[in-house]
Formats: C-alpha cells, structure tokens, sequence
C-alpha cells in the first residue's frame, strides 16, 4: 500500500511532458486523496438539497485505468510522423507515447504502429488538405481477459501493403488479438466511419464485469474503467432493490452491461438502445451468458417510454445511464409518465444530474441515496449513482 501510494506522489504533471498542453488531467497536480475531497465537495455543493451524499468511491491504485485509448495521427513542423491527442479546444496534436490514465500496453502498441507507419511509407491524414491515409489508432483491452483490439481509422478503403503491415504489428505484438481497419471519410472531428473491414482476429474482443462476460466491437460503448464499473453498478443494482419479479426497463443499454448483470435478480429486463452495434452487441452478450429473461431494441428511449406509457405497461424499475449532455425533457417526461416505482440514474455528469433531479422530484420522485464514484481519476469529472423512490400521492 505504501509504494502505491508513492507512485501516486510521484505520478504527478513533472513526469508528464504533455500536461500543460493536453487538458485532458485538469487535476495532474493535486494528490489523489485531495482529488477526492474536491469532487466529494463538488457533488455536495450540486446534489446536497436532494439528500444525503454517501463517501467517494475511490480508487486503491488510479492510474493507467483506460481500456479504451484513441490517438490521433499527423505530422509535426518538421514533417516528422506523431501521434497523440489533441490539445484542448483545438485539433492540434499534443505527441504522447505514455499516459498516465491509459492501459500500457495500448500505449506501447500505439507507438509501434506509428514507426511502422514511417517504415511502411504510410502516409498520414492532414484535415487541411484532405491528403492522406492513417488518421486514428483505437486501442481497446479486455482487463480480465487480456484481449485487445486495434484499429486503424483511415480516410480510405486502399491500405497499400496492410497484410504486411498488421504482420508486423504481430511479431512486435503477439498479445493482439484482432485488428480492424476502419473507413472515415468524414469532415467532421467523429473518430469512427461506418465502413470497416477485419484484417486479423474475430472483429471483437471479450471481457469480465461482475461475473458476466460481454462481446466489445469497436464502436461499442462500454466503460472505460472495469474498476471502478463493477463498483459504480453494483451500487447501481443495490439500489434498484430487486427482488426477482420485477419487471426492470435498462434505457441507454448500450452493449446491454447493466441489464444483464441485473437479470439474476428480476423477473424480466428490457433494454433500450439507438446504436445499432451496440444491439447487435447486447444480443449477442444475452445469449453469451444464457440469459433468457432480457430483450432488446433499437429505438430512441423517449419515444420507446412514451409508447409503454400510452399502452399502460407496467415497469417497477428503470436503469438510466444517459450521455454527459443528460436527458432531454420529452424523455423525463415519458418516464413520469411510465412511473415506475424506482428509478435509479446513473450520471457521468453532476451538473445534469442536478438539472434532471429537480425536474423529478417536482413530479413523481423523491431521491434516496446518492453515491459518488471516481471513474476518472486525475480529471474532474465525476460519476453519480442516485437510488428514487416514486412518492406517494
């Protein structure tokens, strides 16, 4: 414990050449238990009229926690091939070869690709011009299982010499387990395209998350910190009070994670999903871990709520885990509509959880538990757990 708590002190912004440039750890500079405090008095400052806010949940070991690492490639001033991330509030690109917050090994396969890029002749993607191949490598790991994936975003289905060029990524790197190549032609600042093709391995990787296994493609949505996951839905399901005959809506699904980690727990579990890969995923990762009693569909959850409101279908519990943006009033109020007994919201952003509380609790819910988890150490954001109760009228 001591020589973790070490390498916390001395994991700081001196080792990090790219801190003052990337943005992306606003907290760098500040020891981690202090971290803590800070998010722990920010969710109280937003939250704290709704009720109680339970301790942080931390990490024991908060560094290198990302399954999921994207670096973007372009060329520096001297023409020289880099990748990296981008600066905050620009597409310049900050060169990264080691990051505090990412998985190692996706780090040090990032860098291999990039001099196989400049051995390879590959040439780069400029924004300005439009010219080139290689824009992205997306890097995702599979903590229990230790799959990884790779892959490699370019502005064109033509990739001269790829079968040599992911045979040398192999030699260097055996513990890769699949390779994909995908097409972006887009303009805007998306780092996936909508085309792919795979170029070694199944397309996918699997991992572990509280006892279930669940299929990854690469434009999946799934957690980027497996730690503190198993953490923040454990709470989550606790929350949801179920005891094996409830009837549990899971909105937002994704890869359908939190529904079928419920589904020993309730008597039936639909999930709700607009991302056609991410149903495709949840479908598979059903039948993966012989759950029978969960279902899923490609709709929009207001929509989907709002009509299981007008048909007067009964729904005890609903998991909401929206984007940072919130949800938007038409589906608040469908699931006032809906009115389930409980209601447990997952948040990855304290601001909107604030805004869509206070919406809830002015109709139908009342909030009973508030849990704070740290997914994102050496950031400033902040994950929430909020257990409701319908009222009674």
């Amino acid at each position: 414990m001591e020589e973790k708590k070490a390498r916390r002190k001395r994991e700081t912004a001196s080792s990090c050449p790219a801190a003052k440039k990337c943005g992306g750890c606003q907290y760098m500079d500040i020891p981690y238990e202090k971290q803590l405090k800070e998010k722990q008095k920010t969710v109280q400052k937003l939250l704290s009229s709704f009720g109680k806010i339970e301790p942080i949940l931390g990490m024991e070991d908060p560094c290198h926690y990302r399954n999921k690492v994207s670096a973007a490639f372009a060329r520096d001033r001297k023409g020289t091939v880099i990748s990296g991330i981008y600066e905050e509030g620009s597409h310049r690109v900050v060169p990264v070869d080691d990051c505090l917050l990412e998985d190692c090994r996706a780090d040090r396969i990032i860098v291999t690709v990039r001099e196989l890029v400049r051995s390879f002749k590959i040439t780069v993607f400029d924004e300005d011009t439009g010219y080139g191949l290689l824009r992205h490598v997306l890097v995702r790991t599979g903590r229990a299982t230790g799959e990884i994936m790779v892959v490699l975003v370019t502005a064109s289905l033509v990739f001269p010499s790829k079968n040599n060029f992911v045979r040398a990524l192999l030699d260097r790197h055996p513990e890769i387990t699949t390779v994909i190549q995908n097409i972006n032609r887009r303009s805007d600042s998306m780092v996936l395209g909508e085309q792919e093709q795979v170029l070694y391995g199944r397309g996918s990787i699997e991992d572990l998350l509280c006892g279930r296994r669940f299929r990854i493609s690469s434009g999946s949505f799934y957690q980027v910190n497996p730690v503190q996951t198993e953490k923040l839905y454990e709470t989550a399901i606790r929350y949801a009070g179920c005891s094996g005959r409830e009837r549990v809506l899971d909105a937002y699904c994704g890869i359908g994670t939190i529904g079928i980690i419920a589904s020993g727990s309730a008597g039936e579990v639909i999930g709700v999903e607009q991302n056609a890969d991410a149903v495709r995923d949840a479908v598979a990762n059903a039948k993966r871990n012989a759950v029978k009693n969960i279902s899923f569909y490609r709709k929009d959850a207001g929509a989907f709520l709002c009509r299981m409101a007008t048909q007067k279908a009964r729904v005890d519990v609903v998991f909401m885990d929206p984007p940072r943006s919130g949800s938007d009033k038409a589906f608040l109020h469908a699931l006032c509509l809906l009115a389930p007994r409980r209601i447990v919201y997952i948040s990855c952003n304290p601001e909107t959880l604030q805004r869509d509380l206070a919406y809830l609790t002015r109709s139908k819910y009342e909030v009973r538990k508030i849990q704070p988890v740290d997914m994102f150490p050496w950031t400033r954001h902040t994950e929430c757990v909020v257990g409701m109760q319908r009222k009674h009228i």
